[in-house]
């Protein structure tokens, strides 16, 4: 069955205009079974500017307004954190499918995004991209033969963001700061490449905050799972380069990759494959995994996919929960008194 034969062409509207709004607009432009159709933004004028730099028919200076337009089918939420659970609920009562930013502002706020999705019969997922992309499946894919049962998955994520004025400085907007905005990713990460039945029983982290802002710029710790396996993460945002390591352990071999939530230009991905210990038995390859899209694209392919038969939405949807929930327990932990 050709999943993607059956989808149809979602008709985008926006809320928010930001710069993941702009990076997502220019993304969407590439893929067939999408199209912006519709922006919103508080100011009139951010508004008016993005529709006509991605050419987007409609532009609304309120989201609900835009819900409400029978012009749109689904939402990218683009919002701060601390709107974005009241926006995709109302998202899907208006009918609207949708598509949100990360993080949230705990689990049970995701929880009740969920559960407005599965009452209206809308999509629901986040907006995390390398877990679309082929390198990802063909890493899972291979993981028992490969690696064997992976015990270690240790991730780092780190960039500099040197402007106060960044949203992500405010700890009203983004409470979490660099824990929620980047260590997202290294909880998926723990998420998808270690055992899906394994729960959390140990939990530690620390994080530093800006002294001018009081904004969290960077954190670590690490986590064990109840098979035993563990977990070690960083991110920042107070890096002098960009990092984003990953590093998948088993008895059977290790998996790394210095890009893991980045492609090559082409679209096309690598990791580096290791087996053996010393000596002549050392195998060490490079295994490139082709695809014509980058994974930021596939995403609102696999949407549309989802949009499309609702047999395909839970996978993501608790993908997203148990994501949540794991950042919520490394935050407990970090700001544990």
């Amino acid at each position: 069955m050709n999943r993607i034969a059956e989808a149809s062409l979602l008709r985008w509207g926006f809320v928010g205009t930001g710069g993941i709004a702009n990076a997502m607009a220019s993304v969407v432009a590439t893929v067939p079974l999408a199209e912006l159709r519709a922006v919103s933004s508080r100011r009139t004028k951010s508004a008016n500017e993005f529709a006509d730099r991605y050419d987007a028919a409609l532009r609304f200076n309120d989201w609900q307004a835009m819900l409400d337009s029978d012009d749109i089918d689904a939402v990218y939420v683009a919002t701060p954190t601390s709107v974005r659970e009241e926006i995709s609920i109302a998202a899907a009562d208006a009918g609207k499918h949708v598509l949100a930013e990360k993080p949230f502002a705990s689990a049970a706020s995701v929880k009740r995004i969920i559960e407005a999705c599965r009452k209206n019969d809308v999509a629901f997922m986040d907006g995390t991209h390398f877990v679309h992309h082929p390198r990802h499946h063909a890493i899972k894919n291979g993981m028992a033969e490969l690696v064997g049962n992976p015990w270690s998955v240790a991730s780092a994520f780190q960039f500099g963001l040197w402007d106060r004025g960044d949203i992500r400085y405010n700890t009203e907007l983004e409470p979490m700061g660099a824990i929620g905005d980047a260590g997202w990713y290294n909880m998926r990460a723990a998420l998808e490449y270690l055992s899906k039945d394994a729960a959390p029983v140990f939990v530690e982290a620390v994080l530093r905050r800006d002294e001018e802002t009081g904004a969290v710029v960077s954190g670590s710790g690490v986590i064990q799972f109840t098979d035993g396996s563990t977990t070690t993460w960083t991110c920042g945002f107070d890096s002098g380069a960009l990092v984003m390591d990953l590093g998948i352990t088993g008895f059977a071999g290790v998996i790394n990759i210095d890009n893991f939530l980045g492609q090559d230009e082409d679209g096309s991905a690598s990791y580096v494959y290791k087996r053996g210990s010393w000596g002549p038995d050392i195998i060490r390859e490079i295994r490139r995994v082709e695809s014509a899209l980058p994974g930021a694209a596939l995403m609102f392919v696999d949407f549309a996919v989802i949009a499309a038969n609702a047999e395909l939405r839970e996978d993501f949807a608790l993908a997203t929960l148990h994501t949540q929930k794991l950042l919520d327990a490394c935050w407990e932990a970090a700001t544990r008194a």
